[in-house]
Order: C-alpha cells, then structure tokens, then sequence
C-alpha cells in the first residue's frame, strides 16, 4: 500500500526521509549493534544524540546562549502546570491571552496556583480570532499566549508588547514552522508530535534566569532547575523520540534551515486558502488576518455534506481531514513533513467533489 496523505493535527506525519533513515538504523544504529530504542541513555552513543540534537536544535532556531534548552516528557499540558509552579512565585500572578482550547486549560489549570487575569480572549466567536492585546497587569509574573490555534486555525500575526514581564508561549503547532525570535519570549514549550517527532518528547527553551525560583510546592520532576542542572536526564528521557527529533532537526537544516521552510509552508497555505477563498462549497472559519499556516479549518455550511467529504476523502487516501468537534466541518493540519504535492492534491480533490455535489 502506498503511504496516504497524513492531515492529522497530532501525532502528525514524519519527513519520508527521516522516516527512511530511522528504519535504515533500527536494529543497529551507527554500528552500536543496538536500536536506539533499547540502548541506554548514560552510553557515550547517547550523550552524542542528545548532543547532537540540542546542538542543531540551538543553530536552526538561533537560541541564544543564555537559554537552556530541556528534552522533558508530559507533553505540552504538563507544563501548563510546569509553567506556573516555576514563575508564578513572586506575586503569585499572571495574565493569559485565552485565544483556543488550550490556551483555556493552561489559564484554567494556572488558575489552581494563583490569581490568574483574562487579558484578551475570542470566545465571543468560538476562537476564529486572535485578540490584540497591549496591556498587562504590572504585578504579573507572567504572560502566557498560545502561538498558534491547532483546532481552530488561527495563528498569533504579532508578538505581544509585555515590556519587562516574561512571555510564555506554547508553540506546539507552530514551531520550526518559520523563524522565530526567541530572545523576545522568556519561555518557550512545545509538544513535539506536531512538526517535531513521534508523541512522548516535549520540548522548553527556557531563559536561564527565570530557572530556580520553584515553589516549594513544586514536583520535583517539574522543577526547571532539576532538569537544566542534569541535561534532560534526572531520569531517564524519552530516547527515541528526541533521537527522532534529531533526525528532523537535521533534515531541516540540509533543507536550508526555517527561512527556507517558512518558504514551502507559505505556498502550501497559500495553495489551499487560495481555493477555499474562491470556492462556493467550502468556507474557511478563521479570519482572514489570524489565519494558521498549520492548521486549516474549512466547512461547508452543511453537516451531511461534511460527512460525505470526509468519508469519500479517506477512500481517496486522505486520512485524519475531519475538523475538531469544536469546529466541525475539515481540518488539513499541513505541517512541516505535507509536501507541496499533498496539499495541491487535496484542492484537486475538493474541486471534484464541488462539481459533483452542487447546490440547487
């Protein structure tokens, strides 16, 4: 069977070639006569993948040097627990920017540790916006935003102007999507089963000044200081999938780093919002302005129809187009690994399915 069209928000799809070399090395990486799967993670051979990774993770985001990056586990909703139980220790509160779901279980779990201010939010049209906002509490510990809406298909187009109050950003559905200045966020996480590796890696780029200051309370599992202080490795990480993430990282820079990928991810977006723009079937539902390169949402207006998309777009080897339940309708997660081919494949797809199913 050939490999179908992956558009699953996460686990997503893989580059083919990393994929490819990752099976290449499965029973026997590097001559080590191991599986990275199996091998442990004190052996020199190890130390020289996280190495390695971390290393080229640091050039193609360009990290500066006063950051700490951490290979953790949990996925990106431990640390809306992480988050606060480190930086919410002097006034014990923060301003969160609810623009999606998981903006509003970070607020409402942050909620648990201290005084927690709804700065901004697009509920009031089921998250198809992202709000501005420029204007903070002076006491807060803390701005918490998410980059990017998986479920909705909306993407912060500004950085929020928090002066001197670190921001925090989950980028789970955004990350090595397009360059990104780190030195203007305090903290960075991501859940790496979107544009990253296989789910189990969680990935924190941290400003090493906002490490050590844990409340007592603090597991100590999740206490920043602990895992900057043994390289990710307190216990034992989460191997093969940071070995993956690895292999992406590499990939990304033999493909010319994030200018050239925000280049590919621009022309894909472009391909299927330029047809969903033009089309009488199919609606995109985020506004036009705050629109996700990652993260496509499209309806119909009609749910049968809906249905009959997705089912008759799995039959034809799209798989995982069904929108979230919040949204209904379709969503086309088009990472990093969708090629260009995928995404111009999909539009054809829906051009035959409109000339088939016209209205009256």
């Amino acid at each position: 069977m050939n490999r179908v069209y992956n558009f699953s928000a996460g686990p997503s799809m893989l580059p083919l070639p990393v994929l490819e070399r990752a099976a290449k090395e499965m029973t026997n990486y590097n001559g080590s006569g191991m599986s990275v799967m199996e091998m442990s993670h004190r052996s020199p051979v190890y130390e020289e993948i996280i190495a390695s990774a971390e290393k080229n993770l640091r050039s193609i985001m360009n990290i500066p040097d006063n950051y700490k990056v951490l290979f953790l586990q949990g996925g990106a909703t431990t640390q809306f627990s992480a988050v606060p139980l480190n930086l919410m220790h002097k006034n014990r509160k923060a301003d969160y920017i609810v623009s999606g779901q998981f903006s509003k279980k970070a607020a409402e779990e942050a909620a648990r540790y201290g005084e927690v201010k709804v700065v901004g939010s697009s509920k009031d049209k089921n998250f198809s916006y992202v709000p501005f906002v420029d204007s903070f509490s002076s006491d807060a510990d803390y701005v918490h935003i998410c980059h990017n809406n998986t479920i909705f298909g909306t993407k912060f187009n500004y950085i929020p102007n928090t002066g001197d109050i670190p921001l925090v950003a989950d980028m789970s559905s955004s990350i090595l999507s397009e360059p990104v200045d780190v030195s203007k966020y305090a903290v960075i996480y991501a859940g790496a089963q979107k544009n990253m590796a296989p789910a189990g890696l969680t990935v924190v780029i941290i400003r090493e000044d906002l490490i050590g200051n844990a409340r007592p309370e603090t597991p100590i599992m999740l206490d920043y200081k602990t895992q900057a202080e043994n390289d990710s490795m307190y216990n034992t990480p989460p191997c093969y999938a940071i070995y993956v993430a690895g292999l992406v990282f590499e990939w990304l820079l033999e493909l010319g780093g994030l200018e050239a990928m925000k280049k590919i991810n621009v022309e894909k977006a472009a391909i299927l919002y330029d047809y969903l723009d033009s089309t009488k079937l199919f609606k995109a539902t985020a506004e036009k302005e705050h629109r996700s390169m990652m993260n496509v949402c499209f309806v119909t207006g009609d749910e049968n129809i809906d249905k009959k998309f997705c089912s008759e777009a799995k039959k034809a080897g799209f798989e995982n187009i069904k929108g979230h339940r919040s949204v209904g309708g379709m969503r086309a997660s088009i990472y990093n690994a969708m090629p260009t081919e995928g995404v111009k494949a999909l539009v054809e797809f829906m051009k035959n399915f409109e000339e088939v199913n016209k209205q009256a």
